[in-house]
Parts: structure tokens; sequence; C-alpha cells
């Protein structure tokens, strides 16, 4: 993962659902205009699919947008519920836990996940 932790300031969750067929613009527009946070700070802004075995990841670093995507083969994210105008803040352990598959509450292996061998 070619994000840096001291590059990171906030890490930020987009609850609910998201397009996947949004790129750059369309997320930048997302956490500006829905989140009213500015997609060109240090933070990092997180968004899942439908199904949720798909995420986003939009972060800015010295003149320029970074777009990372994951998707799982196996399993789902374990996403919280909640209004698609709102975020959720998260650590770098939770966001660590997250993409790995696991619970970001106690980093619990999914129980979609528990047949797994998750390293």
């Amino acid at each position: 993962m070619i994000l840096q932790p001291e590059s990171i300031r906030n890490i930020y969750l987009a609850q609910g659902v998201t397009d996947m067929r949004l790129s750059i613009d369309g997320l930048a527009a997302i956490v500006q205009e829905t989140f009213e946070l500015d997609p060109c700070s240090s933070d990092i802004f997180l968004f899942c699919n439908r199904e949720r075995d798909k995420v986003k990841i939009l972060h800015w670093e010295h003149n320029g947008f970074w777009l990372y995507y994951r998707r799982l083969e196996n399993g789902r994210f374990r996403w919280p519920e909640g209004r698609e105008d709102e975020t959720t803040s998260l650590n770098p352990k939770q966001l660590k836990w997250l993409l790995e598959g696991l619970t970001i509450e106690d980093g619990k292996v999914h129980p979609k996940l528990s047949g797994m061998k998750v390293i």
C-alpha cells in the first residue's frame, strides 16, 4: 500500500453505499458537497459498493489525487450502516483491519471469512 501514515491526517469512511462507477472527480464532489470536507486535504476517504466487496480510497498528495481500489475475492467488508451523507472516523489500525476483511470494532475475522486463513 502506498499510503504513508505520516502524510495522513484523518481517515473518513463514507457510510452507506457509493456508486463504484464514480472516479476521482465524482468522489471528490461527494467529499466536498455531501460531507462538507476538503478533498484536497491530507485526509483519506473510503467508499464501498452495495455488495460490500469493493472499496475505493481517495487521497490527495502534494499536487494530485491517488485513487486506490480494493476488491475482496471472498467475503464482504464489514461496512458501518448509516446515512449516506455521514462519515465515520477511523484510526490507522482500523483502516488496516477493514482492508484485510476484518471488523473495525475489534479486528476479528468477519463471519463469512471464518474458513479463510488471515495473515
